[in-house]
Order: structure tokens, then C-alpha cells, then sequence
């Protein structure tokens, strides 16, 4: 009998186990929240621009699974970014450094295309705009013929959609965590689950888009802060991607610092620039980099896991039908990871 999943996100951790369980011949249904698929490798476009406004590329894995990968889903309009990334440091002193990426992909028409793909080449069926709130298990077998699987899913809406004999949880652990909060199954595996996401901590990070019409020649792709000491941990130049930005437009992708995203999380988007702006041009030394013609913005709190998930207490649902996957569950904000991740739970899930 073909099982019934139900994957909550449809992030690269979503993508990998959609991939795997098509393979298997599973009935596979996801829900996300947002208006489009993706996760945090999300794109936008806005005055003829596209930009990856969170995670900014996706690169090779230590083996060869993630390459092959990209390449079974179509290397058509795939970009690589052949400038190298710099490091700056507390002071704003900018140096060459690391450049150990092998590649750093996106597509030209952005980042989001990745799980676009992966998920157009299954028969799983996403319900978009649908935040999960709750779960329930019915192990009394009283549930509806129509509903063989003993798993529950509730939205805020009230709708309860039911009959999943496995559910997969993607979302960051802190999301993850009130979800299991929320779950009606008076087991004491719950518990352990719902501890192993707890114990994971999370950086929070502010985005800021700054586009100008002008454009300067650097030999960067990237400025990183490895140290995690200036208020600018991140800047990208988006014109390095092909496709992203009209010729003679620069537009600078400013990931800020945690302690900075923390204090200006809710910033007004033209506020939170403004500061984003000035500390961009001191870090530039340019101060035309003060005043940027349009500006947009996005606030991630959960951005990035600072530990890994404790191995055995996040698979202890399993035998029951409750999996977890995502790049917190492996303790790398990293896109290769969190797919390989899901990949991973998704064999153990067919088997």
C-alpha cells in the first residue's frame, strides 16, 4: 500500500526528502506558510533586479552527491559567481581570503529555482499559504476510513488534514519546538524530540537590499566577517550574478550582524537601511554608498543554527512516523546540507 507523507516546509530539507519518497512511490503532500517555495533560499525581483536576499548561493558538498544533483535537474541558466570572496575584520580593513568554494551557484533567474525544480519533477502536491500549527497522532484506530494514517495535521484555519501515515518537520527548531509543543500524543517519545529541537540556538539575521545607479569595479564577490565583530557580517554584490542586475546598476546584499539584527529587528525597512547604508559606505569608503535610490529589506530570527540536534533524541519519533529534517539537525546553515539531510530521512523513511 502506498504510505501517505506529509513534509511541513518546503525548504531544502523538504526538497530532499520529496525527492527521495517520489522515488519510492509515495504519496507525498507539503505545506508552507510563505507564498512560494524555497525556504530561506529565497529570490525577489523588484525594478528589473533580481537578488537571493538569504541564502546568497549554494555550493558542492564534500562528495559528489549534491553536484549530481544539480546537474540531474538541469544546468540551464545555471550561474556561477567566479569572483572570490574577502574578509574584513572589526575595523573594516579589507583583505583577499577565503575562496575555498569550488563553486557558487545560483540560476539566473535566482536561487529559489533550485527547489523549484526539485519539487516540479515529483508528483507531490504543495499547499502554499497553509501554516501548520498543530499535530495529532490517533493510535486508537477510530480515525475515518478515508483517513488510514494515524497523523494529523491542523492549519490556522482550522482545517485538519488528516490520514498521513508519516510526518516530516522541517521548519527551523524553534518552529519546529512549537509544533511539537502543540502535538496531541501522550508519548513519551514527543518529549525527547521536542527537547533535541529546543536545545538548538539560532542567529538572527536582518537583511538589507541596497541598489544604486552607478556601478565599481571590485575584485570580490563577497566581504565576509568571519570574526563576527562588525555590523556588516556579510556584503554581496548581486551584479556578479548573470541575469540579477541591468548593466551599470550595482545592488549590495547586507547581511547584518546578529547583535546589529537583533537590536534593529523591528526597524522600519527605509530606518534600518539608512544605518545599513552608512555602515556599508565606511566599510566602501564611498560615501555615495550612503544614499541608495531603493532599498528593501527581510528579517530572518531564525537564519542560521549554532549547534547540531542530539542524533538520537531527534530520530526517537521515527518508528512512529515522526521525522525531522533541516540544516539544524545537522548543525550547518548551509544549503547542500540541509538537502542532504532530507535525502537522508527520506531513505529511512521509504525503508
Amino acid at each position: 500500500m502506498t504510505e501517505r507523507v506529509a513534509i511541513v516546509g518546503t525548504g531544502a530539507a523538504a526538497c530532499g526528502v520529496a525527492d527521495v519518497l517520489d522515488d519510492a512511490d509515495h504519496e507525498v503532500t507539503l505545506f508552507d506558510k510563505a507564498r512560494g517555495v524555497s525556504g530561506r533560499a529565497a529570490t525577489r525581483r523588484k525594478h528589473g533586479c533580481r537578488y537571493d536576499h538569504g541564502a546568497n548561493y549554494v555550493k558542492p558538498g564534500d562528495d559528489d552527491r549534491f553536484t549530481d544533483v544539480i546537474e540531474t535537474f538541469g544546468t540551464e541558466g545555471l550561474a556561477d559567481v567566479e569572483e572570490p570572496i574577502y574578509v574584513h575584520d572589526a575595523d573594516g580593513t579589507v583583505e583577499a581570503g577565503r575562496d575555498d568554494d569550488a563553486h557558487k551557484w545560483t540560476y539566473e533567474a535566482g536561487i529559489t529555482q533550485f527547489a523549484k525544480r526539485v519539487l516540479d519533477a515529483t508528483d507531490a502536491t504543495v499547499h502554499l499559504e497553509t501554516r501548520i500549527e498543530a499535530l495529532d497522532r490517533d493510535d486508537t484506530g477510530t480515525t475515518s476510513p478515508e483517513a488510514n494514517g494515524a497523523w494529523s495535521l491542523v492549519d490556522v484555519d482550522g482545517t485538519n488534514h488528516e490520514g498521513f501515515d508519516a510526518v516530516v518537520l522541517t521548519p527551523p527548531a524553534p518552529q519546529t519546538t512549537e509544533l511539537l509543543a502543540a502535538t496531541d500524543w501522550d508519548d513519551d517519545r514527543l518529549a525527547r524530540v521536542e527537547g533535541a529541537a529546543a536545545a538548538v540556538d539560532y542567529r538572527t539575521i536582518r537583511t538589507v537590499v541596497l541598489h544604486y545607479d552607478f556601478r565599481e569595479d571590485y575584485p570580490w564577490y563577497a566581504l565576509l566577517d568571519p570574526d563576527r565583530e562588525h555590523p556588516v557580517g556579510w556584503l554581496s554584490r548581486e551584479e556578479c550574478k548573470p541575469g540579477h542586475v541591468p548593466d551599470g546598476e550595482s545592488l549590495l546584499v547586507a547581511q547584518m550582524s546578529p547583535d546589529w539584527s537583533v537590536e534593529h529587528y523591528d526597524d522600519a525597512t527605509a530606518s534600518a537601511a539608512s544605518d545599513a547604508a552608512a555602515l556599508v559606505a565606511d566599510l566602501l569608503d564611498d560615501d555615495r554608498y550612503r544614499d541608495p535610490d531603493w532599498v528593501d529589506g527581510q528579517g530572518w530570527r531564525y537564519a542560521l543554527p549554532e549547534n547540531e540536534a542530539d542524533a538520537d533524541d531527534v530520530r526517537a519519533g521515527e518508528a512512529a512516523g515522526l521525522y525531522c529534517a533541516g540544516d539544524w539537525v545537522v548543525g550547518e546553515g548551509r544549503v547542500h546540507r540541509a538537502f542532504e539531510n532530507g535525502r537522508d530521512v527520506g531513505s529511512r523513511l521509504a525503508e
